[in-house]
């Protein structure tokens, strides 16, 4: 039986070293499950991975979108599910790593089969809340899916609104179609977690921030500044340039807001992993626990 390794863990923690150490020694290729390290102009601050890195081992959907490109988890777990049937020709195990936790779960798990929408229903809804406002749709949306409704983050935009494009596109409710059954898949699924003390953690985190910094975040936010408003740029690290950029903020403070952000998210995916009890935890230090898990020579 061929085996999926999935590498997870929050941003910052430490993933991409572990990985390329066991895809290494496997003779084996790396799937990333983040969902921004796929657009190819975000590469300083999606942490995507170097020149150095991706010669030492092929990595798959890193940098293969542009901007304006419409992504998803379901349309991932399509994409990734052919790419694995190719892989497994060649290899009896494959690397997946990365932190979105939709991605991780849309190949894991699989995701519901909701219908695709239209790009006339969706500029549609996203005229309605530009203009209007997100309050006016929660209310709509409390009318034509109470149970969905109860659940959604009423915050949370980009929800609500594919919510509602679901009602308007199929006339039924968007709950209809969350069956949340989890699909069985061809091959066997080995899930290691890493994790770091809160502190620890948060210390690279404002570390990895500085870096990028120096790097050149600044600059590369500057770039894809006229593509702001599109929902790939709606992002730890750029959303916070953009304040900057558009006058609103001071940079020391973008930054710092940066480090905050990233923090936060850290919290939400350890939130989320931590309901899958099939995950096996380790501190990145324990590398040769990883590998004896995986059954790898030391």
């Amino acid at each position: 039986m061929k085996r999926l390794l999935v590498l997870i863990g929050p941003t910052g923690v430490g993933k991409t070293d572990l990985s390329l150490t066991i895809a290494e020694k496997l003779q084996t290729e790396i799937i990333s499950a983040d969902s921004r390290q796929m657009y190819a102009d975000l590469k300083i601050g999606t942490a995507a991975p170097t020149i150095e890195q991706l010669a030492r081992v092929k990595h798959h959907f890193v940098g293969n979108l542009q901007l304006t490109d419409y992504y998803s988890a379901a349309r991932y777990e399509e994409d990734v599910m052919l790419r694995l049937e190719e892989l497994f020709l060649r290899h009896d195990q494959v690397v997946l790593t990365g932190g979105s936790m939709m991605y991780v779960d849309a190949v894991c798990k699989g995701i519901d089969d909701i219908p695709t929408v239209d790009a006339e229903t969706r500029s549609f809804l996203l005229r309605r809340y530009e203009s209007e406002g997100l309050e006016p749709l929660c209310a709509e949306l409390k009318l034509l899916d109470p149970e969905y409704y109860r659940v959604v983050d009423l915050k949370n935009s980009k929800r609500v609104l594919h919510a509602l494009e679901i009602c308007y596109m199929t006339g039924k409710t968007y709950t209809s179609f969350r069956t949340r059954q989890q699909k069985k898949r061809p091959f066997d699924i080995l899930k290691i977690g890493l994790s770091r003390e809160r502190e620890e953690l948060y210390a690279r985190i404002n570390h990895r921030v500085d870096l990028m910094m120096a790097d050149g975040l600044l600059e590369e936010a500057r770039k894809v500044y006229p593509y702001k408003h599109l929902n790939s740029l709606n992002t730890v690290g750029y959303k916070e340039l953009f304040r900057y950029l558009d006058g609103e903020w001071e940079l020391d403070f973008a930054v710092e807001k940066i480090k905050q952000n990233s923090r936060i998210y850290s919290r939400k995916q350890m939130t989320w992993f931590k309901r899958d009890e099939t995950i096996n935890w380790f501190h990145p230090s324990q590398d040769s626990e990883v590998l004896n898990l995986i059954g790898l020579p030391l």
